[in-house]
C-alpha cells in the first residue's frame, strides 16, 4: 500500500513535468539494457574521491515508476556522502525504447550543507518542461565512435558521451574486466573537463573518473539485489 501511495505521489509531483504529453509508443520503465540494467531492488555502492575529499555513493533502483514527457520511467534514487555527510540527493528517471536504448528523462537534485539544509536545486530538470529534452544515456548496441547527448536543459544539464572502447581493462574493488565499455563524457557548461566511465555487461557502471579538469573518482564496491 505504501509503495502504491509513493507511486501516486511521484506521478502527481511530475504532473507539471511533461506527464500530460502524448504517450511515446515503445517506451517502457522496464530497463534491461545489457550495459545499464536497472532491475528494481538493486543497490549499487561506490566509494571514491570528490574534490580531494573521501566520498561514498549509494544508488538504488526503486520500484517506483512515473510518466515523464509521455514515457513510462523507473525512478533511481542516488545519495552522495562527502567527508561523512550527505552532500547530494538525487532522483533520476530512465526509460527504454523498443530498440533497447536507455533514455534519460530528468532528475530532481538537491545539494545539502553539513546541517542537512538544502542549499541548491540547480541541475534539476524534467523532459517536456521549459524546453528540456530527453537524451540517450546508453545505446542498445554501442559502437566505437558513436555518441549522443544524454540530456538537455539549457544552461543546467547538457551532458554528452561518446564510446571509446568495447574492450577496455578495468579493475575496481568490485572486480575486474578486460571487456569493459569505456566512454568519455563532457559538457559545454564545463569547458576543459572530461570524464571517463567504465561499464561492465550485466552490471552497469563500475568506475567513473575525471581525466581532465578536476579530481574525482568513483568506483563500484558492491552490488546487491
Amino acid at each position: 500500500m505504501r509503495r502504491l501511495a509513493a507511486s501516486i505521489a511521484l506521478a502527481a509531483a511530475l504532473a507539471g513535468a511533461g506527464s500530460a504529453a502524448p504517450a511515446r509508443p515503445g517506451f517502457s520503465a522496464h530497463v534491461d539494457n545489457a550495459w545499464f540494467p536497472l532491475k528494481p531492488g538493486t543497490v549499487y555502492r561506490y566509494q571514491g574521491v570528490k574534490d580531494g575529499r573521501p566520498s561514498r555513493e549509494v544508488m538504488t533502483v526503486t520500484h517506483r515508476t512515473a510518466v515523464v514527457d509521455g514515457a513510462p520511467c523507473v525512478a533511481v534514487d542516488d545519495r552522495l556522502w562527502v567527508d561523512g555527510y550527505l552532500e547530494e540527493r538525487t532522483t533520476d528517471w530512465y526509460s527504454q525504447d523498443a530498440s533497447g536504448n536507455v533514455w534519460y528523462f530528468g532528475e530532481n537534485t538537491a545539494e545539502l550543507n553539513r546541517r542537512g539544509k538544502v542549499t541548491s536545486t540547480s541541475g534539476t530538470w524534467h523532459a517536456g518542461r521549459d524546453g528540456a529534452r530527453p537524451g540517450i544515456f546508453m545505446f542498445a548496441k554501442p559502437k566505437v565512435g558513436r555518441g549522443a547527448q544524454q540530456e538537455y536543459y539549457k544552461g543546467e544539464a547538457e551532458d554528452h558521451f561518446r564510446v571509446v572502447s568495447l574492450r577496455a581493462a578495468v579493475h575496481v574493488t568490485w572486480g575486474s574486466s578486460s571487456h569493459a565499455l569505456l566512454t568519455k563524457e563532457w559538457t559545454p557548461l564545463e569547458p576543459g573537463a572530461l570524464d571517463h566511465k567504465f561499464y561492465v555487461r550485466g552490471v552497469g557502471t563500475v568506475l567513473e573518473q575525471t581525466v581532465k579538469g578536476g579530481n574525482e573518482r568513483n568506483e563500484l564496491i558492491s552490488v546487491s539485489r
